[in-house]
């Protein structure tokens, strides 16, 4: 048994390196680039709901601009960072994990993408503004291409038909930047403290990127857990909750956490690509082939936004919806 002796610690449960069988093949890379990167995206959504984008036209120094606002902001004594929360949801955030009691070794920024994403918290500085701005269109044009190539795999027309649910202008999207500090007491053990619990995510895609720190781990069809190898020059894309619906189940809505090893800090930015909220959730008829019954019930994002607000981030919250 590991006894950690810091009292903030007790609280957060602890992660065992994960074990897979020598039949993992390794997490799938979509060069963007590339003729065929739809069908490899389509292949890598049913296989694991998860895959690495490389050759995606954001320039490194553009994502480590955001990542050194980022470390700056993280690096401010306690009393400054707490002027941009308690999160509630947007704002800055410490251990705790929405308001159902799940909590973790990290420190966030939590942002609705709106013209001013900085507007829910204290944060006034134009560096900062500059590289969070830069950075969301970059990424809002380079998702749009991913979506657009994945509809061009599933064959579908049009082929806007999945981008302009996550680009409309009443798309719900959200920002988040996460922190998960060094953690002394861990060195030396061959156990991670949970930085964030198991979980899927709900949107459509989200898209994330990261420094060269490992911690992100992806749960198999058969539940084992693997760990993905960090890459400061790429993106991973997850397939979400909505997604797997409007797919019927065809694409998987991975399950994913993060592992704090105490060693190294982790910087990680995550964009959430979710559709407006008063629109129905439902298989897309593209989709579906003759005769084929859909497996869920319909939804509108709004009603599932709040159901998720309602649940532990570990909880099926797809589970109610399936027929």
């Amino acid at each position: 048994m590991v006894v950690l002796a810091n009292p903030a610690l007790h609280s957060i449960p602890l992660v065992g390196s994960p074990k897979h069988g020598a039949r993992f093949p390794g997490i799938p890379v979509v060069d963007l680039s590339r003729p065929g990167a739809g069908e490899a995206i389509v292949r890598a959504c049913e296989d694991l709901g998860f895959f690495k984008l490389v050759n995606h036209g954001i320039p490194v120094e553009l994502m480590q601009r955001l990542e050194a606002e980022a470390v700056k902001f993280f690096s401010l004594p306690q009393v400054e960072k707490e002027k941009s929360g308690p999160a509630n949801p947007f704002g800055y955030g410490d251990k705790r994990i929405g308001v159902n009691g799940d909590v973790g070794w990290l420190e966030y920024l939590l942002f609705v993408v709106t013209s001013d994403p900085l507007s829910c918290t204290s944060m006034t500085a134009c560096s900062f503004r500059s590289a969070l701005s830069e950075y969301l269109v970059a990424v809002r044009k380079m998702a749009s291409d991913v979506l657009r190539s994945m509809a061009e795999g599933l064959k579908m027309e049009p082929r806007d038909a999945l981008s302009k649910l996550a680009m409309d202008e009443h798309s719900d999207g959200i920002f988040r930047l996460n922190h998960y500090p060094p953690c002394p007491p861990l060195q030396g053990l061959n156990r991670s403290l949970t930085g964030f619990g198991e979980h899927t995510d709900p949107q459509i895609i989200s898209i994330l990127r990261s420094n060269d720190s490992s911690g992100l781990q992806i749960s198999l069809e058969d539940g084992s857990w693997v760990s993905v190898p960090p890459d400061q020059a790429s993106f991973f894309i997850n397939v979400g909750d909505c997604l797997q619906v409007l797919t019927n189940g065809r694409f998987r809505s991975v399950r994913h956490r993060v592992a704090a090893n105490g060693i190294k800090p982790r910087v990680s930015m995550i964009y959430f690509f979710g559709p407006p909220p008063a629109q129905r959730i439902a298989p897309l008829p593209q989709l579906m082939g003759e005769g084929k019954q859909s497996k869920y019930k319909e939804f509108t994002w709004g009603d599932y936004k709040k159901a998720t607000y309602r649940s532990r981030l570990g909880d099926n919250r797809l589970v109610q919806f399936e027929k």
